[in-house]
């Protein structure tokens, strides 16, 4: 069984993860500090650390490096009070599985924790191509556990933005990378979905594109868009003939979280700006 290892803090989030966790069966120890835990790892094994939540970024990342020289393939959850772009790039490169800062959501942390846990995806599942506190470009294959790893960093780049507008284009993200994944990719965990974040003095900016051969978006009768009028519903008929999951609206729902929603000619590659003023 996959054991998580959660620093313990004042702050009432630890707890709350690892409740959710436990219920969840996962087996869960706390530990009482930086020492605390680096003793309990040398006497057994863990699959994933937990960070205390007080503690910065740059601290966690330097307690992730001795914990590394015990267990190699440690994955770890950096819980911090804030961010800055550069610490969300030195965690991304020193292969962080997920990145929180506050306002805490016990529930989102507890997934992300959940899925490094149970999940085959390793700490290398997102590549960073290039990064400066402007303009990140990373690779991450095409799977669920890497979506959502991908989304809580995206989550932190974005954080100058105020927090309607950051859900607003985390939504729209989300929506245009998972469609990437399983439209683009097949969500064939051997191909990869390029993904570069861009912040602007007045814009947030985020391209995403696939491997797939794209798409005209007047042939894809299954998607919410391509509905007439005076039938709402009519993809949902269609997506039930074709055997297909429920959804189809990734794209009508995107375009109306956005100021602006762009593809390219060949419909493998979008970007997705939002205005900061």
């Amino acid at each position: 069984m996959s054991r998580v290892l959660i620093i313990d803090s004042p702050i009432p989030i630890s707890r709350e993860i690892g409740e959710l966790l436990a219920s969840a069966g996962l087996e869960i120890e706390y530990a009482a500090g930086h020492i605390d835990a680096l003793h309990r790892l040398r006497c057994r094994a863990f699959s994933v650390i937990v960070t205390g939540a007080e503690s910065v970024i740059e601290e966690a990342l330097a307690l992730l490096e001795e914990m590394r020289l015990i267990r190699p393939s440690l994955k770890c959850i950096v819980l911090a009070p804030r961010s800055t772009p550069n610490e969300i790039i030195a965690a991304l490169r020193a292969r962080v599985f997920g990145c929180f800062t506050l306002p805490f959501h016990a529930r989102e942390i507890a997934g992300v924790v959940r899925d490094a846990a149970t999940s085959d995806d390793s700490n290398e599942g997102i590549e960073v191509v290039s990064a400066r506190p402007g303009w990140i470009a990373v690779r991450v294959n095409c799977s669920l556990a890497t979506a959502e790893r991908l989304m809580s960093f995206a989550r932190e780049f974005a954080a100058q933005l105020p927090e309607d507008k950051r859900q607003e284009i985390m939504f729209a993200l989300r929506e245009i990378l998972m469609n990437a994944m399983e439209h683009g990719a097949k969500f064939n965990p051997d191909q990869v979905v390029e993904v570069n974040a861009i912040r602007t003095a007045r814009t947030m900016t985020f391209r995403v594109r696939d491997p797939g051969a794209g798409f005209r978006r007047e042939d894809i009768a299954h998607a919410a868009h391509a509905n007439p009028a005076d039938d709402p519903t009519a993809h949902i008929v269609l997506r039930n003939q074709m055997g297909m999951r429920s959804g189809g609206y990734g794209m009508l729902l995107a375009a109306g979280t956005v100021d602006e929603l762009i593809y390219n000619e060949t419909g493998n590659e979008v970007i997705l700006i939002k205005y900061l003023d």
